[in-house]
């Protein structure tokens, strides 16, 4: 038994020095820490212009919700009117899409610049008359902004007004210098995407302001042929009326797209039959055939557009 004890003996006082120096090197720690606190109160210091950054952080937020107050006190702080988040976007460009107009004309009066683009090529006109802000686009507008500056799609101010069939924004924009005739990188102006939305009020603004009703561009197409073969999401008879509207304003019933067809072809493949009829009555010949040799019964009957098929009647198969 004493052998035993003896044994263990060394064991236990190599385990009673390990503790305590763990102890001696805890209580070295504990006080560099101290010392380091007492002379370094910010172990982490803030990169230089970290603070500037998060003020133009809730810089953009304020302007986007228009806590114009907040805008004002954070400029004062040091954010900054020339601050773009990751888009590109400025405060400006973010308080213009989402209709602030104090805020925007807030934002001007501290040196904004109002034509700044962002990575799109968008402006905060632009992204106002995309998102319909009409207040905002008429401030902007009143401040001198550049109503033709278009982003990298091609599309202008007018355009994305004409697409949202906004006829006051239209209207407005005109008066101030809008080119009726921006064409965007797809081939397409403001009477195109008008025409094809059933927006007869616009297309008829457009028409006034000296865009040719029969200027055809992408894949020689023309406002007849749009409005011919009108989106889904419009009711047929503001389509119909755009297209007694065209044909109204002398657009030629028989022009032909780089694939040989008509308003008509287009029309009696959607199985629009009205508008099939007002078209026929315009003087369409139904025995026009496209390149690959279609009438427009041929494309109504492979599309199965019957009320189209009732509506060509027997002119369907006569040749012109």
């Amino acid at each position: 038994m004493t052998r035993e004890l003896d044994d263990r003996a060394p064991t236990e006082r190599r385990r009673g020095a390990i503790k305590a120096a763990a102890l001696v090197l805890t209580a070295l720690v504990l006080a560099a820490g101290s010392a380091q606190a007492t002379h370094d109160p910010d172990p982490f210091p803030q990169a230089p212009g970290a603070e500037t950054r998060r003020l133009n952080l809730r810089l953009f937020d304020a302007a986007e919700k228009g806590e114009t107050a907040t805008v004002a006190d954070l400029l004062a702080k040091g954010a900054s009117t020339r601050a773009r988040d990751r888009f590109g976007n400025t405060a400006l460009l973010r308080a213009a899409r989402t209709g602030k107009t104090r805020t925007v004309k807030a934002l001007l009066e501290a040196n904004s610049e109002i034509d700044q683009q962002n990575l799109n090529g968008s402006t905060a006109l632009l992204r106002a008359a995309t998102a319909s802000r009409n207040r905002t686009v008429k401030a902007l507008v009143a401040a001198g902004a550049k109503v033709n500056l278009a982003n990298h799609g091609g599309i202008t101010p007018i355009i994305a007004s004409a697409y949202n069939g906004d006829d006051r924004l239209v209207e407005l924009l005109l008066e101030n210098g809008a080119d009726p005739n921006a064409v965007d990188r797809t081939g397409k102006t403001a009477m195109f995407y008008a025409a094809g939305r059933g927006f007869a009020g616009i297309v008829g603004m457009l028409h006034a302001a000296g865009v040719d009703v029969n200027l055809a561009l992408g894949n020689d197409l023309t406002a007849l042929m749009w409005a011919a073969g009108f989106s889904n999401d419009v009711p047929p008879a503001e389509g119909l009326a755009t297209v007694s509207l065209l044909l109204g304003l002398g657009a030629e019933v028989n022009r032909r797209d780089n694939r040989g067809r008509t308003a008509l072809m287009t029309a009696a493949e959607r199985d629009y039959a009205e508008v099939v009829d007002a078209l026929v009555k315009a003087g369409a010949r139904p025995g026009i055939e496209d390149t690959e040799g279609k009438t427009a019964r041929d494309l109504a009957s492979a599309a199965g557009s019957l009320d189209a098929i009732k509506a060509l009647g027997a002119a369907g198969s006569a040749k012109p």
